[in-house]
């Protein structure tokens, strides 16, 4: 990345999967009766997602996807924000639509059609069921975010942000792939940053080869873990071991330890804050998606590694309070209350 460029028109540009979630809360029985995997996140096929979804009590619909769920955080700090996922154009991707644009965050990708044809495919969604103790048990059907082409990215919106950041998930399928490593391409030769974050350790699995030669090449500016997945792309077991193998490769990297906290290393300086105090834990969806908005509006205003992990505890902190990946309280207010 060059250390001169052209002003930006955004301060963060995401490129992820455009999910409407389907939320109801449900007993730690029913997770074993389905044969869920509890706390992770399960890619389905239709007719499983149409078993879970008959299977599910009284659902709420909020428009998601991680990405999107961090512009949202993002936005509701004041950051300006663009976002590229691919919707079909059905009533789900008129929802989805309709809720990102309203809460201030540019989306102009074209729909896919719904019907009609054999590549149709309709708007994904995911299915989770949240237990008892919060916890959160994803079931995706990615039906049209996977087909992201590369030719639905705008080069010049790209290179009109500050960060690009992009949602592991979506590395998955192969046209969004390609679509991604452009956008790298772009956003590297128009001298911006690209963060990452790796979204779930299956992804890792799949795809760690392609992650850690990203790495290796210093395509990634910022990467966000969590403590799972930083064992699983570098081998190691010890978390500070982990760090360690990453810090050397990539300027920022920040990872996320569920109540024990968050650790940032950014050269030779390493900051590290505790998880924000919550009455209760109502639902963890978009706990991670919603740090990773804190600590990006503090990264692109400046601030220091501490205060960017202390504004994504808060975001966190906040989200895990109540059900959904979207902020309900004032999350500028409570970042400023806390920063004092």
């Amino acid at each position: 990345m060059t250390d001169t460029a052209a002003p930006t028109k955004y301060d963060v540009i995401a490129i992820g999967n455009a999910i409407v979630d389907v939320m109801a809360p449900c007993e730690d029985a029913l997770i074993g009766e389905l044969g869920l995997n509890k706390g992770g996140m399960t890619l389905v096929d239709t007719e499983r997602a149409d078993e879970l979804y008959q299977a599910m009590g009284p659902a709420k619909e909020i428009s998601g996807g991680s990405a999107a769920n961090t512009l949202a955080g993002m936005a509701a700090l004041g950051a300006k924000c663009a976002f590229v996922g691919q919707v079909a154009d059905d009533q789900l991707g008129e929802v989805f639509t309709h809720d990102i644009r309203a809460i201030g965050v540019a989306y102009e990708t074209p729909a896919r059609p719904a019907e009609g044809g054999e590549d149709s495919l309709p708007t994904a969604r995911c299915l989770i069921f949240v237990t008892p103790d919060g916890e959160r048990t994803m079931n995706t059907f990615l039906g049209a975010t996977q087909f992201l082409p590369a030719e639905a990215l705008d080069d010049d919106l790209i290179a009109s942000a500050g960060i690009l950041y992009l949602e592991g998930y979506l590395w998955d399928p192969e046209e969004p792939r390609r679509a991604m490593r452009r956008a790298i391409e772009v956003a590297r030769k128009s001298g911006r940053k690209v963060a990452f974050t790796a979204s779930e350790s299956f992804v890792i699995d799949r795809h760690g080869d392609d992650f850690r030669a990203l790495i290796d090449e210093g395509q990634i500016d910022i990467l966000f873990v969590n403590e799972t997945e930083l064992a699983t792309l570098t081998g190691e077991s010890d978390f500070d071991a982990g760090l360690a193998r990453l810090s050397g490769k990539i300027p920022t990297v920040v990872a996320t330890r569920s109540a024990r906290g968050a650790v940032a290393v950014q050269g030779e300086t390493r900051a590290e804050v505790p998880a924000e105090p919550v009455d209760k834990v109502v639902d963890t969806t978009g706990a991670g998606d919603l740090f990773a908005a804190g600590f990006l509006t503090g990264h692109a205003r400046g601030e220091s590694l501490e205060t960017c992990l202390t504004m994504g505890a808060v975001c966190a902190a906040e989200i895990i309070s109540h059900y959904g990946a979207r902020s309900e309280a004032d999350l500028k207010a409570l970042v400023e209350k806390r920063l004092g």
